[in-house]
């Protein structure tokens, strides 16, 4: 690596770092703003609102950088190509005989480390701070009562409540259905009141929901699998993955999962969420690539005539990303609709725009 390739390395993170706190910081400034009514005016006076401010955006900072992670990439690299060319600084390397896919080569290095941050975002820190990306705004302590998405189990068992306290992992009026391929058949199951358990060893009583108050109080019929009798109107129900937090999030709450636990849930007997947990499982393996697809066809474009003024190369560079960005919205959206196999529906965008991208790379001026 030459003293230029440093320049150039350097100038691209520079321009990463700042594009990065710019989006992130303003996104938050609006939404702080926008709920500022939650945050003031609570016990504890400045300190405990600006406490609960730095730990409920603190926590959300993954999640933010998770959402314009690609896009901060291509804007930190067409920044950077485009300062190369406003300054001249491509015109003596080319009169030198160098190929600007060869000086352009520390930007697509750092595109490629950047890139490389999204995956290690999803599997290391959003599991963490997924209990706390459900928090709500004006409720830091988790007291407040919460709407339910409802979940279900790998077993099929589908739980949903009235309401919920997170504080407590305690459900206000659980209904629980059994499936109908159950060895007791469909089996509704309404309590008063649900606790979950979590699970500590070897104890049989955990790792489930202990109902109480429950109609019916009991069984004339076969037990349905996974449930306990503890008494009249008193059960408990065994789950592998239904605990709080899923029935809290919903069908969705697995957005947050590493991509090894998406795995394990693919082969999961349950087939209700099966299609959108393939979808996400392959397009979590196919975003850096298309990350890398948005850069390389952003940076033709920049690249592709250096008589076009900086600020119309940089506005079609846009125009092109969002394309693709929207490409592959809409497939996703195809995969969990059922209409594309999930396999093709991550993959199509790289196969569409790759070869494109390729070709127009190619056909940069050098």
């Amino acid at each position: 690596m030459t003293a230029i390739d440093r320049m150039f390395l350097w100038t691209f993170f520079r321009s990463y770092i700042i594009v990065l706190i710019s989006l992130v910081g303003l996104f938050i400034v609006i939404d702080l703003f926008t709920h500022l009514d939650a945050f003031v005016n609570k016990p504890g006076g400045f300190v405990a609102s600006a406490r609960h401010i730095t730990y409920y955006y603190g926590n959300r900072v993954p999640e933010y950088f998770d959402l314009f992670g690609n896009f901060v990439t291509l804007i930190a690299g067409a920044f950077t190509v485009a300062w190369m060319q406003r300054n001249n600084e491509l015109l003596p390397l080319l009169s030198a005989g160098v190929p600007t896919r060869r000086a352009i080569r520390p930007v697509l290095v750092g595109a490629a480390v950047t890139l490389a941050l999204g995956p290690l975002n999803q599997e290391f820190l959003i599991p963490e701070v997924a209990d706390a990306l459900t928090t709500q705004r004006d409720d830091p302590d988790q007291a407040k009562a919460q709407a339910l998405m409802g979940a279900y189990d790998s077993s099929g068992i589908h739980f949903e409540g009235l309401s919920g306290f997170r504080k407590d992992k305690r459900v206000k009026k659980m209904c629980v259905t059994f499936p109908e391929h159950s060895r007791s058949g469909m089996v509704h199951l309404t309590a008063q009141d649900a606790v979950f358990l979590p699970k500590q060893g070897d104890d049989p009583l955990t790792g489930g929901w202990l109902l109480t108050d429950a109609t019916p109080d009991t069984f004339t019929s076969e037990i349905p699998l996974n449930l306990t009798v503890l008494g009249t109107g008193r059960f408990f129900v065994k789950v592998q993955d239904a605990d709080y937090d899923a029935v809290c999030r919903g069908g969705a709450w697995y957005i947050y999962a590493a991509t090894s636990d998406l795995q394990t849930m693919l082969v999961d007997p349950e087939p209700r969420r099966r299609g959108k947990l393939a979808v996400l499982f392959h397009t979590r393996v196919t975003r850096p690539l298309i990350g890398m697809v948005m850069v390389v066809f952003g940076l033709s474009v920049v690249l592709g005539n250096p008589n076009r003024h900086v600020i119309i190369s940089s506005g079609l560079c846009l125009i092109v990303s969002a394309a693709t960005f929207l490409f592959v919205i809409a497939c996703k959206y195809l995969g969990d609709q059922d209409v594309l196999p999930p396999p093709l529906a991550a993959w199509l965008p790289v196969i569409l725009f790759g070869p494109p991208a390729l070709v127009a790379f190619d056909a940069v001026h050098t």
